[in-house]
């Protein structure tokens, strides 16, 4: 379908390509502001446990901003601030919750790579006591079917994590979900989409992907020039470089963080829009 982000129309999904150009739309017309709130959220990473609660409120206050502005309800960060924080101690519960939700992730993960190391084991051993041409081509087949069995477990885990794609979104989002609800929220509302939010965020981070080239050229610059003076074993050379490292790393983050919260924003305007019609109208001017 054709969309104009700019032109007054009911709500309606989007294509995939227009996804990801209004979120690119969106981070343009108020990279500033999203930069900094980005900024202000790394820095909170240094403070444990609550610091980490409001890196993850910082971030989808992002979202809320940028749907706002998608469905003209454009909202201040000051009064976006307010409401997140009155949902900070939700985001400690969704963290513990998400945390948990990994390490079964990890633990199941762990399981099936046991039992198939083991499986396949036996079969290597079996397949050694056969003749030389059944040898070679059963090893062949066991290669292969290691490579199909990687990409099957590697597709099995994105497509998990996409379930949970807009947990962090939703809690801003949304007034009637808590820290708890907007994991089963973000459950719901990818049902049946999860290969199209999948590959949106694939478009998505290759688009990042030249920031994070210019990024690594600086780290290694940094390094060669510090390398001699670390080699000193200079704690002041080694401080300054700490720093030059740390502050790269989050500024490049506050720049690529604001353009993954306004997908998510747009990803959910288009899931509600597809799933239940969200029932609002676009701007009437451009973003």
């Amino acid at each position: 379908m054709s969309y104009n982000i700019g032109s007054p129309s009911p709500i309606q999904p989007l294509s995939l390509g227009n996804v990801v150009n209004a979120g690119l739309r969106l981070y343009r017309s108020h990279l500033k502001d999203y930069f900094l709130l980005a900024l202000k959220a790394y820095v909170w990473l240094l403070v444990p446990f609550y610091g980490w609660a409001k890196f993850y409120a910082l971030s989808a206050l992002i979202s809320r901003l940028a749907f706002g502005e998608l469905v003209n309800q454009p909202e201040s960060i000051s009064s976006g601030q307010r409401f997140v924080n009155s949902r900070l101690w939700q985001f400690f519960i969704t963290i513990l919750l998400m945390f948990l939700l990994g390490i079964g992730i990890v633990v199941a993960v762990v399981i099936l790579i046991v039992f198939y190391s083991f499986l396949s084991v036996v079969l290597v051993g079996g397949i050694g006591q056969l003749g030389n041409f059944n040898t070679s081509v059963l090893y062949a087949l066991f290669v292969l079917l290691n490579i199909v069995v990687s990409l099957v477990v590697l597709v099995a885990i994105l497509w998990l994590l996409t379930r949970f794609f807009l947990v962090d979104a939703l809690l801003v989002i949304e007034d009637n979900v808590d820290g708890t609800s907007t994991i089963a929220r973000s459950w719901e509302l990818t049902q049946g989409y999860v290969w199209r939010v999948l590959l949106i965020s694939l478009v998505a981070f290759l688009i990042t992907i030249p920031i994070q080239i210019f990024v690594q050229i600086l780290i290694t610059i940094i390094q060669l020039l510090f390398a001699p003076l670390i080699e000193q074993n200079s704690p002041v050379f080694s401080l300054i470089y700490l720093l030059l490292i740390l502050a790269l790393s989050f500024a490049s983050g506050a720049v690529v963080l604001p353009f993954w919260q306004a997908i998510k924003a747009v990803v959910y305007y288009d899931l509600r829009s597809r799933r239940e019609g969200l029932g609002l109208r676009l701007r009437d001017h451009d973003i």
